[in-house]
C-alpha cells in the first residue's frame, strides 16, 4: 500500500461539505481485498477494538486495504474526542488506485490521524507491536493543543448558530467573524470594539481604582509599592489585614490575600515581584471572591468562586485528596477544560503550613482544606453560577465600572458577603476588572447552570438578524466564466457597491488590480473575503481549486454554472469525463445558501440537473424560452431568461422584465451568440441578487468587453481596416461558439491564428483545428513558450492532424513563437479581411497587438 498526495479539503468540496483530509491509495493486486490478506482483519481489529462497526465484518471481498486505511483514520479520531463522522472511499479508473477521505476538525490532528492509520495498518500486515494508547494520546495532545479554547469555541459556537461565517487567522484565538467589510474580529474575548486604552486601564490596577473611585463605585483602599518594605508600610498605613498583587496581574498570578503579618506580608511582596515590577497593596476585603461579565451594557453572568480545596475523608493525605480532585475529567493543565487541575507547589504547600498541615498530613473527615489564597479557576479554583442572584444596584455598579474603564467586555471581581446586597450595604468592593476574561466559569460552572455568554458577546458586536455575510456570487463553466464574472462585478458596482473579484487574470477590489496571475481558487476567494474594502464578492471558482482544496467559502448568494463542454483539463485528477467534471462544477451550486440562487443553463443538460441538487432557488436561462427545461420551470412559476423579438427577457409567472439587445453593447445587437448568454447568466445573478432593474439596464448598457475590462474575450481592434478578434478561447466548445460568432460578422478573407495547450488530450487539440478548417481560408498555427510537458513540434502537429481534410483552409503557415505569429498574419491582412487571433500570453499579447494597431 502506498499513500501518496495527500491535501487537505479546507471547504466543501467534491465529497462533503465538512473539511477533509484526501490521499491517493494505490494498493497491489492482494490489497483491493482484505480477504486475501490472511489474518489480516483480525489483527486489525486486535490492535484497534473500537473499530467496532465502522469496518464491516462480512463481505471483506468489496473491502480493500485502501478502505481500512479510511475506517482507522476515522476511528482514531473518534476516540481521541474529535467529533468526526464522514468518510469514503472511492475506486479511480485505474486498477488498485482509490481515493480516500477522511473528515477532520483540525487540520494537523486529521494528518496525524492519516500517518497513525497507516501505521497500524501495517502493523496488522505485517504483525509488529501498534501501541494504541500513544497513538490516542498524541491525537488527544494535538487536539487539546491546537483547538479553539472553550472561550473562544463557546463565541465561535453562537457565531456559527446565527450564520456568521468564520475564520481562524492564527493557531492561537485570533478569529474573523463575516466577510469583507462586514467583518469583525475577537481574539479570545476581546472583540473589534474592544478599546486598548481601556485594556491598558484594566491593566493598571492603581488607576482603575481612582477612576472607579471617581465614579461612586466602591472599591477597596491601596496604593503602589516599591520594595518589600514600603510593601509592609503601605499595609499599616491601609489597616490590616491586606492583598499583596502584580499591578497588572492577570489570571491570579502571583496574588497573595488576607495577609496580617509583616514576614507574610514581605514574603507576598517577592512573589508578586516575579511576575510583574510593580506590585499593589489594598485592603483585604472579607467576604466571598465573585466575578461579574458585563457585556455591553449589561451584566450576563455572574458566579462565585472558590479556591481550590480537598475535603479530608479520615484516610487519605492531602497529596491523596489533591489526586482525587484532578482525576475529575474536567480537568486539565491549561484553558482546554472546564476546570484545571489543582496546583501541588510551593504556594500550596506554603497554604497548608498556615492551616498546620504538610501534603503527608491527613486531614479529619469533613474538614476543609484550601490550597491556595486566591478563587481562580486557572489555579484549580471552582465556580457556583449566582447570576440570578445578583441585586440589581450590584448589577448596576458592575455596568459602571465596566463603562467607566471603557471595555464592551469586561470581567469584574467583586468581594463581598453575597451578591443579594448592593455593595454599600455590606462593605464589599471591585477589586478588578479584566479585559479578555476568562468565560470558562459562565459556561460551564463547577455547580449551578451555564450561561450563554457566547451568544451576547456575539449579539453585541451583530444586531439580531445581521449574518456579517456580503452578497457572494460563485462562477463555474467550461467558458464565459471570466465575462459573466466581469459583468456580474460591474452590476454591482452600479449598485455602489465595492467588489472583489477574482479570475485566471487575478485579484480585483474597486476596480484596483492586487494581485496577478490565475487567481480563480480558493486561497485567493479567501484572500477577497478578508479584505476590509470589500461590499460584495464575485469569485470564478475553477476545477482546479476545488479538486484541490475546497471552496474557499462556506455558502454563497448566487452560483452560476454557464455550461460544461469538452476539453476543460479532461483526464487530469481523475475527471476523465464531461460528466465528472459537471459533478465537480456542480459543487458551488450545491453550496448555495438556502435563500439563494443557483443561475443554470438550460439547454446544457449536464448544467440543467444540478438544479435537483440546489438547495436554494433556480433560475434557468436560454436563447429558446420553448426549451422543455425552460417552458416546464416557467410553467410552475418560476424564474427564467430567454431571448424573444430583440429582447433579454426575464420572466417570473406571469411578470416579465424586457432589456433590448441593442441596449447591451456587449451582444453587438445579439449577433454574437455566447455574449448573449453570458449577458443573461449575469442578469440573472443580479436578480438573484435582488438589484434593481434600473441598476441593472444601466450597468448592461455601461459594460464594454474591450481589453482593458475583459482582457482575452472577445477583444476587438481595427487593423487598417481589417478587423482583429483577440480572444483566450482554448477548448472544442470555446472555439466552436467563437467560429459562430465570426461568421456571423461580415468579412472578405478570414484567417485564425491558433496554438494549443500541451496539457489538453490529443483528441481536444484536433478538433479545435478540426472546427477552425471549415470556417478559415488562412490558418496560422504557432507554437507557444510553454509545451506543458509535450515534445518539441508535438501539439504543432496534432492542430496540423485537425486539418486534414478541411473544408475550407487553403493555406497552413507553422510559425515557432506567439508573436511572429501575429505579426505574420497581420501582414497578410487586406482592408475587410477578418483576423481571430486565439492568443496565450494574454496580456503580452493583447500589448502586442495594441502596439502594432498604434502604429497603423
Amino acid at each position: 500500500m502506498d499513500v501518496s498526495k495527500i491535501r487537505a479539503l479546507r471547504g466543501p468540496n467534491l465529497w462533503s461539505r465538512h473539511t477533509a483530509i484526501q490521499a491517493i491509495v494505490t494498493c497491489s493486486d492482494g490489497e483491493c481485498a482484505i480477504d486475501k490478506l490472511p489474518g489480516f482483519e483480525p489483527r486489525l481489529r486486535a490492535r484497534f477494538p473500537e473499530l467496532g462497526d465502522l469496518m464491516p465484518a462480512d463481505h471483506l471481498d468489496t473491502v480493500s486495504l485502501a478502505h481500512a486505511l479510511e475506517f482507522a483514520a476515522l476511528g482514531l479520531q473518534a476516540q481521541a474526542g474529535c467529533p468526526v463522522t464522514f468518510s469514503r472511499t472511492a475506486q479511480t479508473m485505474d486498477k488498485g488506485v482509490y481515493q480516500v477521505v477522511v473528515e477532520y476538525t483540525e487540520e494537523d490532528v486529521g494528518r496525524l490521524a492519516f500517518e497513525l492509520a497507516e501505521k497500524l495498518c501495517r502493523s496488522a500486515l505485517e504483525d509488529t507491536p501498534f501501541d494504541l494508547d500513544a497513538a490516542l494520546k498524541a491525537l488527544r495532545d494535538l487536539d487539546e493543543d491546537i483547538r479553539l479554547g472553550p472561550s473562544t469555541g463557546a463565541i465561535v459556537a453562537a457565531a456559527v448558530a446565527r450564520g456568521i461565517p468564520y475564520r481562524r487567522l492564527t493557531q492561537g484565538s485570533l478569529v474573523q467573524f463575516g466577510w469583507g467589510s462586514k467583518q469583525k474580529r475577537i481574539q479570545a474575548a476581546e472583540t473589534s470594539s474592544t478599546s486598548a486604552i481601556g485594556e491598558a486601564i484594566a491593566q493598571d490596577k492603581d488607576l482603575t481604582k481612582r477612576l472607579l473611585h471617581a465614579a461612586g463605585v466602591p472599591v477597596p483602599l491601596g496604593r503602589p509599592v516599591v520594595d518589600a518594605e514600603d510593601a509592609w508600610t503601605a499595609a499599616q498605613e491601609i489597616g490590616l489585614p491586606v492583598v499583596v498583587k502584580p499591578r497588572d496581574g492577570n489570571q491570579g498570578k502571583g496574588v497573595a490575600v488576607n495577609l496580617s503579618t509583616r514576614e507574610q506580608i514581605l514574603a507576598a511582596f517577592e512573589v508578586a515581584a516575579e511576575f510583574r515590577d510593580e506590585v499593589m497593596v489594598e485592603k483585604y476585603l472579607p467576604g466571598h471572591d465573585f466575578r461579574m461579565l458585563v457585556v455591553g451594557d449589561k451584566l450576563v453572568a455572574a458566579a462565585r468562586r472558590d479556591p481550590p480545596l480537598v475535603v479530608g475523608d479520615g484516610t487519605s493525605t492531602v497529596r491523596q485528596l489533591v489526586d482525587q480532585v484532578n482525576a475529575d475529567p474536567r480537568r486539565g493543565e491549561g484553558h482546554a477544560t472546564s476546570l484545571t487541575k489543582i496546583r501541588f507547589d510551593e504556594i500550596a504547600l506554603a497554604r497548608l503550613a498556615l492551616q498546620d498541615y504538610t501534603a503527608d498530613s491527613v486531614p479529619p473527615r469533613g474538614a476543609r482544606v484550601i490550597l491556595r489564597n486566591n478563587a481562580n479557576l486557572s489555579t484549580g479554583g471552582t465556580a457556583t453560577d449566582v447570576t440570578d442572584d445578583v441585586h440589581p444596584e450590584l448589577a448596576a455598579s458592575a455596568v459602571a465600572a465596566a463603562k467607566m474603564v471603557g471595555l464592551d467586555v469586561c470581567g469584574i471581581d467583586v468581594v463581598c458577603d453575597t451578591v443579594l446586597k448592593p455593595l454599600d450595604e455590606q462593605g464589599g468592593g471591585i477589586v478588578e476588572l479584566n479585559a479578555a476574561p476568562g468565560l470558562r466559569m459562565h459556561l460551564d460552572p463547577s455547580y449551578g447552570k451555564g450561561r450563554a455568554v457566547g451568544e451576547a458577546i456575539i449579539a453585541s458586536m451583530f444586531p439580531e438578524g445581521d449574518n456579517a455575510r456580503i452578497p457572494l456570487v460563485a462562477v463555474a463553466g467550461t467558458n464565459g466564466k471570466t465575462t459573466t464574472v466581469r459583468l456580474v462585478a460591474h452590476l454591482l458596482t452600479q449598485d455602489g457597491k465595492r467588489v472583489g473579484l477574482t479570475g485566471t487574470d487575478g485579484v480585483y477590489v474597486d476596480g484596483r488590480q492586487i494581485d496577478t496571475g490565475d487567481c480563480s481558487g480558493p486561497k485567493s476567494a479567501r484572500n477577497v473575503l478578508m479584505h476590509p474594502d470589500v461590499d460584495a464578492a464575485v469569485l470564478e471558482t475553477a476545477r482546479g481549486g476545488v479538486l484541490r482544496e475546497g471552496l474557499g467559502f462556506d455558502c454563497c448568494n448566487v452560483a452560476v454554472v454557464t455550461n460544461i463542454g469538452l476539453g476543460d483539463h479532461l483526464g487530469l485528477n481523475y475527471i476523465t469525463t464531461v460528466e465528472d467534471l459537471g459533478v465537480v462544477k456542480r459543487v458551488i451550486v450545491q453550496n448555495v445558501a438556502p435563500n439563494g440562487m443557483a443561475v443554470l443553463n438550460a439547454a446544457d443538460p449536464i448544467v440543467a440537473a444540478m438544479a435537483d441538487t440546489c438547495p436554494g432557488g433556480v433560475t434557468f436561462f436560454a436563447h429558446d424560452p420553448h426549451h422543455p427545461v425552460m417552458a416546464t420551470h416557467r410553467a410552475r412559476g418560476r424564474r427564467v431568461i430567454f431571448v424573444a423579438d430583440g429582447h433579454i427577457v426575464a420572466a417570473e409567472g406571469k411578470e416579465e422584465v424586457r432589456i433590448a439587445l441593442a441596449a447591451v453593447p456587449l451582444t453587438r445587437n445579439g449577433t454574437i451568440g455566447f455574449q448573449v448568454e453570458n449577458a443573461m447568466a449575469a442578469i440573472g445573478a443580479a436578480w438573484g441578487l435582488n438589484l434593481p432593474w434600473e441598476v441593472i439596464r444601466r450597468g448592461l448598457a455601461t459594460f464594454v468587453s474591450d481589453a482593458a475590462s475583459v482582457p482575452g474575450r472577445f477583444n476587438i481592434f481595427d487593423y487598417r481596416g481589417a478587423t482583429l478578434i483577440a480572444d483566450y478561447g482554448h477548448n472544442p466548445d470555446a472555439i466552436a461558439a467563437l467560429t459562430r460568432a465570426v461568421e456571423a460578422m461580415p468579412a472578405g478573407r478570414r484567417m485564425v491564428v491558433i496554438s494549443g495547450a500541451g496539457d489538453r488530450r490529443d483528441e481536444d487539440i484536433r478538433q479545435q483545428t478540426q472546427i477552425l478548417g471549415n470556417a478559415f481560408e488562412h490558418v496560422v498555427l504557432y507554437q507557444d513558450a510553454c509545451q506543458r510537458g509535450r515534445a518539441d513540434g508535438e501539439v504543432l502537429g496534432l492542430l496540423r492532424e485537425g486539418l486534414v481534410g478541411a473544408s475550407r483552409t487553403t493555406t497552413i503557415d507553422e510559425i515557432r513563437g506567439e508573436f511572429l505569429a501575429i505579426d505574420t498574419a497581420l501582414a497578410k491582412l487586406a482592408p475587410g479581411d477578418l483576423c481571430l487571433i486565439l492568443i496565450d500570453q494574454v496580456e503580452e499579447a493583447l500589448a502586442h497587438i495594441a502596439m502594432r494597431v498604434a502604429e497603423g
